[in-house]
């Protein structure tokens, strides 16, 4: 990833955390504030494990219900990473590739997969889930980022997994866990074309989906409430075990 590229994004998310401390932040507690973030490569099981630590209890806030998609709360551990797009099976294009590990009980985004195992697909949002996302600069919402969109006439390659959304996201499946106070999620190699040396950071953050202005994107981040780094340069790089 380009320096420029880390740069704009430290500015834009110090820059939110900075201005939104008079502000009233909803969610703004201690299961956001993030202790460390750390992937682990295990070369015998040919998996990846991801996970971030929080100083409360990790997955146990989730989004209050806003009662349709437009307006709905989207709650997020997001890891932003220097891998490609073509290694998590986008078509190549500019933007910060992230796993957002994330919760929102208005809509599903997961529509193969059944998280709650009820035997029904599209009722289980509020569940942490992973999606892959490309996030862009976007000075349209507070947060100055949002996962990048698209249109039809667009030549984009998603991944079979993704959730039919026109935007740079896909829903992988992989299986994530909540423990007193850390948040993992479970990566196979083959998943993400067998990276196992790539540059990161943690993110908690707070996002909103838009379906109807025309102004606003999609899914912009509008709140952040904290960085494992502190200033977002992607210092961490994966272990190996």
């Amino acid at each position: 990833m380009k320096l420029d590229k880390l740069v704009i994004l430290a500015i834009l998310v110090l820059g939110v955390i900075t201005t939104s401390c008079a502000q009233e932040r909803p969610y703004n507690n201690d299961d956001f504030v993030i202790k460390n973030a750390e992937v682990t490569h295990h070369s015998n099981l040919s998996i990846s494990v991801w996970e971030i630590n929080v100083k409360g209890t990790a997955g146990k806030t989730t989004p209050t219900p806003n009662g349709s998609l437009d307006g709905a709360p989207v709650l997020g551990y997001v890891f932003p990473t220097s891998l490609k797009p073509t290694d998590v099976g986008f078509s190549q294009t500019e933007g910060i590739v992230a796993m957002a590990l994330t919760s929102h009980p208005d809509f599903d985004d997961t529509p193969i997969w059944d998280e709650n195992n009820d035997a029904i697909f599209d009722n289980d949002g509020v569940i942490w889930h992973p999606h892959w996302v490309v996030l862009h600069k976007d000075e349209r919402v507070p947060g100055g980022l949002a996962v990048k969109q698209f249109t039809d006439t667009d030549n984009v390659t998603l991944p079979p997994t993704n959730p039919g959304m026109p935007m740079y996201m896909d829903s992988p499946g992989f299986p994530v866990t909540t423990i007193e106070n850390t948040i993992k999620v479970v990566i196979p190699d083959y998943r993400m074309n067998n990276q196992t040396s790539f540059k990161y950071d943690g993110v908690a953050a707070y996002m909103i989906v838009n379906t109807s202005k025309e102004d606003q994107p999609m899914l912009g981040v509008y709140d952040v409430f904290s960085v494992a780094s502190g200033d977002l340069s992607l210092p961490y790089t994966v272990k190996l075990k």
